[in-house]
């Protein structure tokens, strides 16, 4: 008996034990990542192929057994193309660790400029229903979006925001990408989401919006052409109709700790709108 705590804490079993919580840990992320997409259906369709080759080599239907291995040897280019956004967004979310970015004093300097430029330009077009959509890139790079778009590298100002989105001018269609707090380009395109999520009276500048959050971490701001309302997206996340001050808290907490404050500030967001409207306390919205 005294032997026993020697033989199981040896460092072979230690390897072993963190060898086996490594695999756990990044099944439970995949997991995690692909939970409410459409990988999942995926996923199941390849554990379908795996039981009808067991089943196969179980009642010896060497056709069937023969087509099944020819897709399981092709499996991992099969995946690779099947899943190549939900590979792509895990990537970009290793990319994006705190061990991988950095900030830079001058960008802290102008995150005050950054938001009141943005503020000034959401403020007039919200009044007047100019439609709008502002990208701001932050750990993710946009270069394939910015290949879209119209050069400019200009300072951040509100009126050329406004400027820019004036209706019937060349450049108000598409989206403004503001890298390292300038104007890099304009009328560039974004992918489009195919969420179900989305309401359908939103139109293609939101569906817009929401697709970008859905690949990169980047935070985008629409102002509805039809309503006027503001809306914020990022990480998929959709905040909708929020007022100047929702905006305002937001932006701030983002430009100055993003990683730190993200979740925080959306859910504080959503908890101020519902105070607003009446809606439920904070403890039932929590676990929401």
């Amino acid at each position: 008996m005294n032997s026993i705590p020697s033989n199981i804490f040896t460092l072979q079993n230690l390897a072993n034990l963190a060898d086996i919580l490594v695999v756990w840990y990044v099944l439970y992320k995949v997991l995690s990542m692909i939970r409410g997409t459409k990988a999942v259906q995926l996923l199941k369709g390849i554990v379908v192929i795996f039981l009808i080759k067991i089943i196969s080599w179980a009642l010896n239907l060497h056709t069937v057994s023969f087509l099944m291995d020819q897709l399981i040897n092709w499996g991992v280019i099969i995946i690779v193309v099947i899943f190549q956004p939900e590979i792509r967004r895990g990537l970009e979310h290793l990319g994006r660790m705190p061990f991988f970015s950095s900030k830079s004093n001058e960008e802290g300097k102008t995150k005050n400029h950054l938001i009141e430029s943005l503020d000034q330009a959401i403020q007039y077009m919200s009044k007047r229903r100019i439609g709008a959509l502002i990208t701001l890139e932050m750990n993710t790079g946009l270069e394939e979006y910015v290949e879209t778009g119209i050069d400019l590298d200009a300072d951040v100002t509100g009126a050329l925001l406004i400027n820019i989105f004036i209706p019937n001018t060349p450049l108000h269609d598409g989206a403004v990408i503001i890298r390292k707090n300038r104007i890099s380009v304009a009328a560039a395109y974004l992918p489009l989401s195919e969420s179900n999520t989305i309401p359908k009276e939103l139109g293609t500048r939101h569906r817009a919006a929401v697709g970008i959050s859905e690949v990169t971490d980047s935070i985008t701001i629409v102002v509805s052409e039809e309503t006027g309302g503001v809306m914020i997206t990022r990480n998929g996340h959709m905040m909708l109709d929020l007022s100047r001050d929702d905006y305002l808290k937001y932006l701030n907490a983002q430009l100055s700790e993003s990683n730190e404050h993200d979740n925080h500030s959306i859910a504080d967001i959503f908890r101020i709108r519902r105070r607003k409207n009446g809606g439920d306390s904070d403890d039932e919205e929590d676990n929401k």
